[in-house]
């Protein structure tokens, strides 16, 4: 994986290079024994796919290596083999002139942000999406353009692609409209996976997308986890030809294709067949304050004495630790202000009704002598130091979770920054019963799904994938809360407190089968610990 994240030219060029089990299992599975295939490869770095090709003396009919950095284009140039072209290009200029069609096309394209393509860069990858039907944005990475433009590529009555893509293929939003159109466009998906980091330098999972378009009516999708790269040795590429779940095009994600066909077809039916509503049925769920500058802005009690601050500081919590339970009582905050957490958050006024007499005039000096002003969203603002959004809400989401998440009663009337999402309540809903209604098998297993993983095991959720989690409230619910609040206190293992709720919860009040249990509960179990091995 080319990892892009500053503009130098060292680091536009990249240097995450494909490990050869990978280079020389995707031929594997390509090439698979055919002797007149056109070959394409859109990024080919150094060259590691076309030593592969000659190593184990593969036979096709053309081999054409499409590669921008021109040392690394003369070093693939120098590997002898026949019908071979390496041409010194963008692949995406290439792309969007080329008359030829291949019929396979490997490799590992750049991970590039689009704010580091040149401006001829972003023009030609706007036009292989047009061309694909699809919207271009600048969230779109280097790798989305590079999978649609070499799909585009392929002969008409079929082919094969075979990448080397970032893990969040299958869950980030800026790559939903490619999952929409690989779902379409291909007739079998084969997703391969590693429990261990193929780059462990750059903390970046990748996955193998092996795709196959054959013009049937079939759409299906498999998916293989391995232990790591070394496995595919043994992995029979004719375990690849038959893929059985079936794609569903309404997903938003391919997370769940971890699963089995019974786990996937469980989440597909279980809200309508037990009547279950989201979480966004009860609730509107918003980022916190983003106030330009968390250093700044939330403060321990210490620099509200220091600076006599008192008439400006307000109750806040941003950080998980800082919240034991599902409920954050004002008990709980005045334990975090007397330790030396940030349990505050400065709230100034406009210039003009600033107090003089106190510290704060001080304190902004401060941070303007600290550049704090000169910040993207403080540098927008007609104050720098007046924070706007100063929303407290009824309840707060953990934003970033690890073992599992939480839902969290703000009764303490706290604020809170962007670590954690502020949780709004609409009309009818009681707060104590929705909050013990979220603890449960089946809620916490579609927060997996809704979610994704980052490194170390992280699971994050946005606002609008939070409130798509299903939630089954129930008004008597409520009366679970002290008891699943004591035992989170408590630092009860949550399986024990999910015996318990996932029975009055699940089974007494939506009528959920001890199967169906058990099939919520194997799911959330799969997915997280998936999640949480990567952080191991």
């Amino acid at each position: 994986m080319k990892l892009i994240t500053e503009a130098t030219s060292e680091k536009l060029r990249g240097g995450f290079y494909t490990p050869e089990p990978i280079a020389e299992f995707v031929l594997r599975w390509g090439v698979n024994g055919n002797n007149d295939f056109d070959i394409l490869e859109p990024s080919c770095g150094d060259g590691v796919f076309l030593e592969q090709i000659k190593t184990h003396n593969l036979k096709y009919n053309s081999l054409t290596a499409i590669e921008l950095d021109e040392i690394e284009a003369e070093k693939a140039d120098k590997i002898s083999l026949k019908n071979k072209q390496v041409i010194n290009d963008d692949f995406h200029t290439y792309c969007n002139n080329t008359l030829q069609r291949f019929d396979l096309i490997i490799g590992n394209p750049p991970y590039i942000r689009y704010q580091f393509f040149d401006r001829k860069q972003q023009i030609e990858a706007g036009d292989i999406f047009i061309k694909a039907g699809l919207t271009y944005s600048k969230l779109t990475n280097a790798w989305v353009s590079f999978v649609v433009g070499s799909s585009l590529l392929l002969k008409e009555k079929g082919g094969k692609i075979g990448f080397v893509l970032p893990a969040e293929i299958l869950q980030v939003s800026f790559a939903q409209q490619l999952r929409h159109f690989i779902a379409h466009f291909y007739n079998k998906i084969n997703i391969i996976s590693f429990e261990k980091l193929v780059f462990p330098d750059i903390q970046q999972e990748v996955v193998l997308l092996l795709c196959e378009k054959n013009n049937s009516k079939d759409h299906n999708i498999e998916h293989i986890e391995l232990r790591d790269a070394s496995e595919l040795k043994m992995l029979d590429v004719e375990r690849l030809k038959s893929p059985q779940k079936r794609i569903d095009f309404k997903a938003n994600k391919w997370t769940f294709y971890f699963l089995e066909q019974e786990e996937i077809d469980f989440l597909e039916t279980i809200a309508e067949k037990r009547k279950i509503c989201t979480l966004g049925k009860h609730a509107k769920v918003e980022v916190g304050i983003t106030t330009g500058s968390n250093d700044f802005f939330t403060v321990p009690l210490t620099t509200v004495e220091e600076y006599d601050l008192g008439q400006y500081a307000r109750p806040m919590v941003g950080r998980s630790v800082q919240v034991n339970s599902v409920i954050f009582t004002k008990q709980d905050w005045e334990k975090n202000k007397f330790s030396k957490a940030k349990a505050h958050l400065l709230v100034f006024p406009e210039k003009q009704k600033l107090n003089q007499k106190n510290g704060a005039v001080k304190y902004i000096a401060k941070g303007e002598s600290l550049g704090i002003h000169k910040g993207y969203k403080t540098g927008i603002r007609d104050d720098w130091f007046v924070v706007p959004s100063l929303k407290i809400s009824d309840a707060l989401f953990i934003r970033r979770n690890n073992l599992y998440p939480r839902l969290i009663i703000n009764e303490a009337k706290a604020f809170t920054t962007d670590t954690m999402h502020r949780v709004f309540l609409k009309a009818g809903t009681n707060i104590n019963s929705f909050t013990a209604s979220y603890y449960n098998s089946l809620s916490l297993a579609f927060t997996e799904v809704c979610g994704r993983s980052h490194g170390g095991g992280v699971l994050e959720l946005m606002p609008n994938e939070t409130e798509r989690v299903l939630l089954p409230y129930h008004n008597d619910n409520s009366k679970l809360l002290s008891q699943i609040d004591k035992s989170i206190r408590d630092k009860t293992d949550i399986e024990e407190v999910l015996k318990i709720t996932d029975e009055i919860i699940l089974k007494q009040h939506y009528g959920m089968t001890q199967k169906e249990i058990d099939l919520a509960h194997g799911i959330w179990k799969k997915l997280s610990y998936r999640r949480l091995n990567r952080g191991k």
